[in-house]
């Protein structure tokens, strides 16, 4: 019988307070769905530069004939079979290198048409342009400035670039994507606990007489309470509902069907990674409103 009388109570509390719980039900979706975005989204990060700083090289590019032409670094000329010769025994003696590629003109060529085919200038450029160059793996990706400070300043070296270097910035403009949507799930969860103890306060209050009868029969506090606090959940776990539907389309139709398709060198997080944040969203969803309900309830509920 009490719980019948609880469950009529939730219900006549909605229906007084339709729009405001629609409200919450939106706030809390889309503040949660932020939320798990932005835990994909860190997610994600990692992921990408445990993949891609496993294969970052620093490159030797060496001067071509081209180069010789228009590069104060190239003055000297193109690099000789020698100077090759050269710099690959160099590099092999050195501890932080774990091993050495070296990358002809051709080969660069056929890379460059295979991922920039499409460019305006893709037909203009031959093989005798393309740099001749050394891909060095390190063992230690920080030890960077030792290969450089070595052989940037060699004849036949154009330059010394760090590929980590070039990611970097990639995964700064992530990281602040990804603060940018924390920081407004934070202000939507502010509307959302704003809304929530709007709501209690207002159900609260159209409701004075039946729990000022409640106090008068030696109903408890948290008897009286209890109706207030499911509201304000029940609502909380549909927008966490919600929320879990925003991120499971998100993964299906942005990730799966068109990001996987169209840009081929992220490696992208899975379902599992989306499912295992499902049951965190529900959890929050339910438990934040029913605990903002609770707060409001110690100074709105005094009859």
């Amino acid at each position: 019988m009490r719980a019948q009388f609880v469950l009529s109570e939730i219900g006549v509390g909605l229906r007084r307070n339709l729009t405001m719980t629609f409200a919450v039900i939106v706030s809390v979706a889309l503040s949660l769905a932020l939320f798990g975005g932005s835990l994909l989204m860190r997610e994600q990060v990692s992921t990408m530069k445990g993949y891609w700083y496993d294969k970052v090289n620093v490159s030797i590019f060496l001067c071509n004939k081209v180069d010789a032409e228009s590069d104060p670094a190239c003055v000297k000329g193109a690099a000789t079979e020698d100077q090759k010769k050269q710099i690959k025994a160099d590099l092999e003696k050195m501890r932080v290198v774990q091993s050495v590629q070296f990358e002809t003109s051709d080969e660069a060529y056929k890379h460059y048409k295979e991922q920039f085919g499409k460019s305006p200038i893709a037909g203009s450029l031959t093989p005798d342009q393309m740099q001749e160059s050394f891909r060095v793996k390190l063992k230690d990706p920080s030890q960077y400035k030792v290969i450089s400070s070595a052989f940037s300043q060699r004849p036949g070296v154009q330059v010394v670039q760090d590929q980590k270097t070039l990611l970097e910035n990639l995964f700064n403009l992530l990281n602040g994507m990804n603060l940018a949507a924390l920081g407004v799930m934070g202000l939507m969860l502010v509307v959302a606990l704003m809304l929530i103890v709007n709501t209690v306060r207002v159900s609260a209050f159209s409701r004075r007489r039946e729990t000022g009868i409640m106090r008068l029969v030696g109903a408890s506090s948290i008897y009286i309470q209890i109706p207030f606090i499911m509201e304000a959940a029940f609502a909380g776990l549909l927008g966490a509902g919600f929320a879990c539907v925003l991120l499971v389309c998100g993964q299906y139709f942005l990730v799966n069907n068109w990001l996987t398709h169209h840009v081929d060198v992220i490696q992208f997080i899975g379902w599992d990674a989306v499912l295992a944040k499902l049951p965190l969203v529900l959890a929050i969803g339910l438990l934040m409103p029913a605990l903002a309900a609770f707060v409001a309830l110690r100074k709105y509920l005094k009859v």
